[in-house]
């Protein structure tokens, strides 16, 4: 059974760095690649906090893209088959949970402190440095992934859940 989430978060970043694109050049594509990956790690370590729920997701799949993409309105018609592949690892509520915690601060600092609480844990909230205190150059490569209204439709489809799971109060939820 594979307990690892490598192939989810890989995948799931690729498809939010895909949807949102960096802004710039090559430094600007790596920021935001990192960026997306702290984030959909983190969501996913709420999302699958034990190694058994994670071997879980690894036998049965996390279901793929193609929601997201009806949603954001990416074409599916053009994808040759590697295209495919890679996307049938795309978990929808972890990249609806990742575009939360990226246009939302206070909510990224409260996962990260969530993620106490599973099994995934080996690092400090500094390894995540760049989803909780972005620099100016980091906001401006990710420009698209973190604006609020852009994520809307990715963000709302299951922010209610993660809500839920870190216990947020009123004000989180407005």
């Amino acid at each position: 059974m594979q307990a690892d989430l490598s192939p989810v978060i890989a995948a799931t970043a690729h498809w939010l760095t895909r949807a949102y694109p960096p802004a710039g050049g090559a430094l600007a594509a790596a920021l935001c690649e990192v960026q997306a990956r702290q984030a959909v790690t983190v969501a996913a370590w709420l999302r699958y906090p034990t190694a058994m729920d994670a071997a879980l997701v690894g036998m049965a799949g996390p279901g793929g893209s193609d929601r997201l993409d009806w949603a954001t309105g990416a074409d599916a018609t053009d994808r040759d088959a590697e295209d495919r592949a890679w996307r049938t690892w795309v978990d929808e509520v972890v990249a609806s949970w990742a575009a939360c915690l990226l246009s939302h601060p206070e909510l990224a600092e409260r996962a990260v402190a969530g993620l106490a609480q599973g099994e995934h844990t080996t690092g400090s909230p500094a390894a995540f440095r760049r989803l909780l205190a972005p620099d100016a150059t980091d906001r401006n490569a990710a420009a698209l992934l973190r604006h609020p209204d852009l994520v809307a439709t990715v963000a709302g489809l299951h922010r209610g859940e993660l809500l839920d799971r870190l216990g947020s109060d009123e004000a989180l939820a407005a």
